[in-house]
């Protein structure tokens, strides 16, 4: 048997090994949209029952979802939010501040957000915790942290991207599930963040196989997410560069990134340092009112969920 394959330490990774899938993203989304028991779940976001079912297991397994009995006779169970998973809150603004600005509208659940402070309808913006800028990756630096090192790059097995669902109406987290919702595709992101994006540094780095790799690459060359640039003509070589639509990408992985710091670290401390070179701070990320520019976090926010419309039929796909 072989040695078993290392990478750098990444609260990305460890944070993408739990949420990081489509089925899971559209649970969490439907979680957040007010379901609790299995049937609400798995008519909201159209998912097989098998598929529904693996998925909340694992997260009460990694401690994110309660399971409480809410009948006896039959016993009923419903999901119930733990601290690990209400933080993850900012999580599910990054991704929807994302889809709003690059993601379809049409057939899509919508929500219209009103901050309580300040009476407004929002729309939350990735901003620096320290000078309140809008977050963008070209202002940021990175510096490895006392949680640096390897660790074994294990990954649970999965296809790629797919809802594994039957045919249903389009979720809020739609179109960008299909990135973080494909650990592979994510993490090549990632790595590219971090200053590497020839093909052979993103393999070293994602630990990925190669067809897997050209796989990805291609798709989100496709989606237009990156761009492939040649650096060498001779044999001919690449260099992948993020577009304005895969920069924006960036807050949700810092979420994920500073949630797997809390939740998920070894007890070393991060493993890397993020500097913002605006207000010359380490960077910590903060979702910010549209309106009045005030942080807002779990509870600030008060939310009316639309209507789906099936485009094909004009009808109303669900309600929530």
């Amino acid at each position: 048997m072989g040695s078993k394959p290392y990478t750098r330490t990444c609260s990305i990774w460890r944070a993408l090994e739990i949420v990081g899938d489509t089925p899971t993203l559209l649970i969490l989304e439907s979680l957040w949209l007010g379901a609790r028991r299995f049937d609400e779940i798995q008519q909201r976001t159209g998912l097989l029952r098998t598929v529904v079912s693996n998925r909340l297991k694992k997260l009460v397994e990694h401690q994110c979802l309660d399971r409480v009995a809410y009948s006896r006779k039959p016993l009923r169970y419903e999901y119930r939010a733990t601290e690990r998973f209400r933080d993850l809150y900012e999580v599910a603004l990054s991704l929807l501040h994302w889809e709003r600005r690059w993601g379809t509208t049409e057939g899509k659940v919508d929500i219209r957000l009103r901050h309580k402070a300040c009476g407004q309808e929002t729309s939350p913006e990735p901003v620096c915790s320290g000078c309140r800028k809008l977050i963008d990756p070209r202002d940021t630096s990175w510096q490895l942290g006392p949680g640096e090192g390897l660790m074994v790059a294990s990954y649970s097995r999965r296809r790629r991207s797919t809802r594994d669902q039957q045919q249903g109406p389009t979720t809020l987290f739609d179109d960008i599930s299909r990135v973080i919702g494909d650990r592979w595709s994510a993490l090549i992101i990632r790595s590219i963040f971090t200053g590497m994006n020839r093909y052979d540094e993103l393999r070293e780095d994602t630990r990925m196989a190669t067809n897997v790799l050209s796989d990805r690459l291609t798709a989100l060359v496709e989606a237009g997410f990156m761009i492939r640039q040649e650096y060498q003509q001779n044999p001919v070589r690449y260099a992948y560069k993020l577009t304005e639509k895969g920069r924006d990408i960036y807050p949700i992985l810092l979420f994920l990134m500073e949630w797997g710091d809390r939740w998920l670290s070894n007890g070393e401390g991060p493993p890397l340092i993020m500097n913002h070179q605006p207000c010359g701070e380490r960077l910590h990320a903060a979702m910010a009112c549209s309106a009045c520019g005030e942080f807002v976090q779990l509870g600030d926010l008060e939310m009316e969920v639309a209507e789906a419309v099936d485009p094909a039929t004009g009808e109303v796909a669900r309600a929530i």
